[in-house]
């Protein structure tokens, strides 16, 4: 019979996830109220399955998590919890959290994840060796959103941060992808080694590779003297390839039999050097199209991308928004020397309802603006660049004529802020003529 601990301070919890498995005969349930009463049934039941809140009244369920893996490194513990961020999901997975699930709960995906965990289980009991995680302090908190998609995003950072494995990070422009691999080398072992940056894209082939590579003095007309590369400078850190994409065909083989051999050579030189840099690459490209017209290496391909993570566009992950704007605002205000605080349930609609194709960075830009030319600290919409792209002067389908005219006169009196004195000079109309049109088209103010 399976043994299932639960420790949860929500009585109602307790008891619901109780009765849920007490149809399965499959399994014997033990409960536990709080942290202290949860670490010690674990002592004496040793239970192949842990069901663990984060929020609990005496002990924080992080610290009852690496407990009972000090106890046991092979327990597998489900966190359940309505708090739910990124600093919590990362933290949870790194100190070997087997998932992460959200309140309310899917009891679907709740039955499929504890399935999940016992063939694990059942795995590592024939398997001879344990890949051992080490436990840290997290301290990044500048990737944003509580979406389903994002928290996918923040448990594969919480599984890459404490090995060296190759990540190819994926998302289009203002996604955030340099964020998330500073999010990954910063909450390393290795985070007080150098973090370099390199935008293959905005260098010339040539100069790329002297940039990557170094160069010996005399190696090419303006090799005044011998200079380091990007993989030597990294050290033991990590090298970030933005743009990796935009690499062409003869400097991907190069770039290929470094990942491969860890091994190069200076452009021009002939010793060789070393790298133990780990390798972090960006795109906002499909590579995989790329790998069909022949413009990028498939064994280039599979070696960046030991592990995947993608990044989801902000339109598809609306409900991030709200907490994005007050993040971003905190920071403008800061950068700004601002108070520009307050965003009005009307602008916070407009907001969300923006398709955002410059993602993450086009909102903060727009924020940005709204803060310089705010007056106080409201956030106003005049002030933001919502236009979403081409304006249209009609209607896609035909319609009657009114329709176009009522349509044009909200527009207009949205534009003057309900002043009908000024709307109607704008029309060309009379007071009382636009007064009896907006009662016969019903338009309201």
């Amino acid at each position: 019979m399976k043994t299932i601990l639960i420790i949860d301070d929500d009585p109602l919890i307790r008891k619901t996830l109780a009765a849920h498995f007490s149809s399965e005969e499959d399994y014997e349930i033990t409960l536990a109220e709080d942290g202290r009463e949860g670490l010690q049934k674990y002592e004496e039941n040793s239970p192949d399955l842990v069901i663990l809140d984060i929020r609990l009244p005496d002990i924080n369920g992080l610290e009852v998590l690496r407990k009972i893996k000090e106890i046991n490194e092979k327990a597998h513990i489900i966190i359940i919890t309505a708090y739910d961020d990124m600093k919590t999901t990362v933290e949870a997975i790194k100190s070997g959290a087997f998932e992460y699930l959200v309140k309310p709960l899917d009891y679907v995906e709740l039955d499929l994840t504890i399935d999940k965990a016992f063939q694990a289980r059942g795995l590592e009991n024939k398997l001879s060796y344990l890949v051992e995680e080490k436990l840290k302090e997290f301290t990044i908190d500048n990737i944003i959103g509580r979406s389903s998609q994002m928290r996918e995003v923040f448990k594969l950072i919480g599984s890459v941060v404490n090995n060296r494995a190759n990540v190819l990070i994926q998302g289009e422009s203002g996604t955030g992808k340099e964020l998330c691999a500073k999010a990954i080398h910063y909450n390393s072992h290795f985070k007080n080694e150098p973090f370099i940056v390199i935008n293959c894209s905005a260098i010339s082939d040539t100069l790329l590779e002297s940039e990557l590579f170094g160069h010996v003095k005399g190696a090419f007309t303006d090799a005044v003297y011998e200079t380091k590369g990007k993989f030597e400078i990294a050290g033991k850190g990590t090298l970030f390839l933005d743009e990796v994409g935009d690499v062409s065909p003869n400097l991907q083989s190069k770039m290929l039999r470094v990942i491969e051999s860890r091994d190069f050579m200076k452009v021009g030189g002939e010793k060789v050097l070393k790298t133990e840099a780990r390798i972090i690459a960006a795109t906002n490209q499909d590579l995989i199209a790329l790998i069909k017209k022949e413009q990028f290496r498939e064994d280039l391909y599979y070696r960046l991308k030991v592990v995947e993570i993608n990044l989801p566009p902000l339109r598809e992950r609306k409900e991030d928004i709200p907490e994005l704007v007050a993040y971003l605002l905190e920071k403008i205000n800061r950068e700004l020397r601002k108070n520009v605080r307050k965003v009005p349930p009307q602008v916070m609609k407009a907001l969300m309802n923006f398709p955002w194709k410059g993602n993450v960075r086009e909102l903060e830009n727009a924020l940005t603006r709204a803060a310089i030319l705010a007056k106080g600290d409201v956030v106003l919409e005049e002030n933001l660049p919502l236009e979403s792209g081409e304006k249209k002067l009609f209607p896609q389908r035909l319609v009657a004529i009114k329709e176009v005219e009522s349509q044009y006169i909200q527009h207009v009196l949205k534009s003057v802020k309900g002043s009908k004195t000024q709307a109607s000079q704008i029309l060309q109309i009379s007071r009382p003529t636009l007064d009896k049109k907006i009662k016969d088209y019903n338009i309201s103010l």
